[in-house]
């Protein structure tokens, strides 16, 4: 199968600009390839996020993987992550697993792979190296008032009416 295609725009160029906060973690590097164990194949675990210089308004937070790589029309969410406490600037390794791990009231929408949860890193093989931008998305609103059915575009929607303020990294992973 021919996977040629034009590389797809960082998706949040496409959005109004807001401030930046920084975003670090202990288990990616901004640019650099995403660790197998955070591949749908080399273990499905979701990886340590730390947020810090959000606005002080910010009321809630909604956290989420994209990948703009996918060979669709829309992209592949991997990950998003709503109602998240304003007190909380960290989500830990494999928290991503169940709403049952999540700090507070946070829960997870379902991804395109159709789980409540974190779904790793999964192109096609012998396609290009994919990007995979995490964001944190400072709000607000204590709530987007989602429904664990609604999905990831529609979160996005939702937060960019609120966002005071992003901040992502961005991974690579190709098999």
């Amino acid at each position: 199968m021919n996977l040629e295609r034009p590389l797809a725009q960082d998706p949040y160029e496409k959005l109004p600009t807001v401030p930046s906060f920084t975003l670090t973690s202990t288990d990616l590097t901004d640019g650099e390839p995403l660790p197998a164990v955070h591949a749908k194949d080399g273990g499905n675990v979701s990886p340590q996020l730390s947020w810090s210089g959000f606005p002080e308004e910010t009321k809630g937070f909604v956290v989420t993987c994209f990948d703009p790589d996918a060979p669709t029309p829309s992209g592949f969410w991997h990950w998003t992550v709503v109602d998240i406490a304003p007190d909380t600037t960290s989500i830990e390794q494999g928290e991503g697993e169940s709403d049952l791990m999540l700090p507070g009231a946070a829960f997870h929408l379902r991804n395109d792979g159709g789980t409540h949860a974190y779904t790793g890193a999964a192109p096609p093989p012998g396609d290009r190296a994919h990007r995979y931008y995490f964001a944190v998305h400072a709000i607000d609103t204590e709530t987007l008032e989602l429904g664990e059915d609604d999905t990831p575009t529609k979160a996005a929607f939702q937060t960019v009416f609120h966002t005071l303020a992003r901040a992502t990294l961005t991974a690579t992973y190709q098999q």
